[in-house]
């Protein structure tokens, strides 16, 4: 990597560290704002490299960035005979008794309200969501930045290019053979600078608009009218089935009518709504992978020892503060890149937000769903008229949440090894 790679690496890895600062941010205020003990707020794990305390927080930074903490008193609330700590021969239950002890090890005399578990349902809530929801509102930052500042290019509704013939998806970029059909908009008689301007006699404005009619309309005779040099004339084109890639996930092809036009694209600043429709494309791109990647995860690790590693494969921190330098490097123009690099940032942002949502512990989504487990048995109880049943015991997950930290590490191991040496590169 050269020094603008570096640097650019160097510069993304400070933005990560600023958005788990900030993740944890999202913690600590509503926490402190419910009156909830907070003694520790560290970025990092590890030995403690730097810390001061203010009150009754000690805020710092720790050796290992690659995380964050927020340490809240009172966690788990005590078994159900009231006890701290029981006898136990039981490797779990001996587990679920030492963190109950040591949850509540910091509680002062009289102060006893101010334990975590002791807190309302809905406090429990907002505590736990403000870390990911605050990854949330980064993302939406990040891209109103990219989208309504830098802009973006966008198709227009004008024809930049016509192909000489059909090829298949599934071979790639090659040039045409004797044996690929014509394309339906060579046929048609397509020029490079047409502007369409309606489908079938219906009026379209959009490159989005044109693109969904082709694709619903499968093969058959259609009408497309074009305006070339002040004239408007209709051109008639007999539309082919073939298999394309599906918009929503390019890994994947479909069945679609097929015209054979690509958009003149144009780079424009966007609006908010743009900005939430790109939140909405990324969050249902990041949703797809999150479900694969236990598969994706069995590429990594063939990846890390000799194998070939996928585009789409995930990444570390390491690996996506590589792929920032590289972005850092690409030979366009200075504004491009720094909007890539804001861009792959807000990507980060938002896969942290959907990944923390996840309901299980040790995840901030498994307290989420016990505070939301609270408020419905206890809604329940009050609709029945039956006796409050007391506080959710998420203590009694600790094992399964033992089992996932371990897995989130040995997964987090493997993928810092595979981006070091067999790292994800960007396309070209």
């Amino acid at each position: 990597m050269d020094l603008i790679a570096i640097f650019g690496a160097v510069v993304f890895f400070a933005g990560v560290l600023a958005s788990i600062a900030l993740h944890e941010v999202g913690h600590m205020v509503p926490a402190k704002l419910f009156d909830v003990r907070v003694t520790q707020y560290m970025v990092g794990f590890g030995k403690t490299l730097w810390s001061r305390k203010r009150g009754e927080t000690e805020y710092g930074i720790k050796w290992i960035p690659f995380g964050g903490y927020v340490r809240m008193i009172g966690m788990f609330p005590p078994a159900r005979d009231g006890r701290l700590r029981r006898s136990s021969t039981g490797p779990f239950q001996t587990l679920v008794e030492e963190a109950r002890s040591a949850s509540a090890e910091e509680t002062a005399p009289g102060q006893e309200h101010r334990l975590f578990y002791t807190k309302k349902w809905w406090q429990k809530l907002i505590i736990m969501s403000g870390g990911p929801l605050m990854n949330v509102f980064l993302a939406i930052i990040l891209f109103g930045v990219v989208l309504m500042g830098f802009g973006t290019f966008v198709p227009n509704p004008v024809v930049s290019m016509v192909p000489d013939c059909v090829i298949p998806a599934s071979e790639g970029q090659r040039k045409c053979t004797d044996r690929d059909p014509v394309s339906p908009a060579k046929q048609a008689g397509f020029e490079q600078g047409d502007e369409i301007v309606a489908f079938n006699g219906s009026p379209v404005a959009s490159w989005a608009a044109i693109s969904a009619h082709i694709r619903d309309s499968d093969a058959g005779a259609v009408t497309i009218t074009v305006e070339r040099d002040g004239t408007r004339r209709d051109l008639r084109a007999d539309l082919i089935a073939t298999d394309r890639p599906n918009p929503d996930n390019p890994t994947r092809t479909e069945r679609v009518g097929y015209l054979g036009i690509s958009p003149k694209m144009v780079h424009e600043r966007q609006g908010p709504i743009a900005v939430f429709g790109e939140m909405g494309r990324i969050t249902a791109l990041t949703v797809q992978a999150m479900a694969h990647i236990p598969d994706r995860m069995v590429g990594v690790a063939q990846a890390a020892f000799g194998g070939e590693r996928a585009q789409d494969s995930p990444m570390s921190i390491i690996g996506a503060s590589r792929v920032a330098g590289e972005i850092a490097t690409l030979e366009i123009p200075v504004s491009n890149r720094i909007a890539g690099f804001i861009q792959w940032l807000a990507a980060l942002n938002l896969f942290v937000a959907l990944f923390n949502f996840i309901p299980l512990l040790p995840l901030d989504g498994g307290h989420i769903a016990g505070a939301l487990y609270e408020g419905l048995r206890r809604a329940i109880a009050r609709l029945l008229k039956r006796p409050d049943p007391g506080y959710v015991d998420v203590a009694r997950a600790l094992p399964i949440a033992y089992a996932v930290a371990s897995v989130l590490v040995v997964m987090g191991v493997l993928l810092i090894y595979a981006d070091i040496v067999n790292p994800v590169r960007l396309p070209g």
